[in-house]
């Protein structure tokens, strides 16, 4: 059974309706789609253009997860899946190294503060 977006913008260069047959689908934290789409997704319709591809997100019901359908040709749907799930996991890497860096930081306060 196909899968249909509920938007009704759909880009000039989505081919309907055999564009928007199958998409692409994976699930990103619902924290980093703050990081990738800008502010209440202000950059979707330029990573979009750049990508000739359109994107539907769907929070899912643990909230902690949001799915992310691509649609476009294959080729364009899959590329543009490959280029956010990348910046994803950057994201979600540089958060982890900065989670460290904090929980370092405050160690060393921690240390500091038994010898005043």
């Amino acid at each position: 059974m196909a899968t249909y977006p509920t938007r009704q913008d759909i880009p000039p260069w989505v081919k309907i309706p055999e564009d928007l047959k199958d998409p692409e689908v994976f699930q990103v934290q619902t924290l980093l789609l703050k990081y990738l789409f800008g502010p209440q997704g202000s950059r979707i319709p330029h990573i979009e253009q750049v990508s000739q591809a359109m994107f539907e997100l769907k929070t899912l019901e643990s909230s902690e997860l949001t799915e992310v359908l691509v649609y476009g040709s294959y080729d364009h749907k899959l590329r543009a899946k490959w280029m956010l799930q990348s910046m994803a996991e950057r994201c979600r890497l540089r958060q982890e190294r900065g989670m460290l860096r904090l929980e370092e930081a405050m160690k060393n306060l921690e240390l500091g503060q038994c010898w005043e």
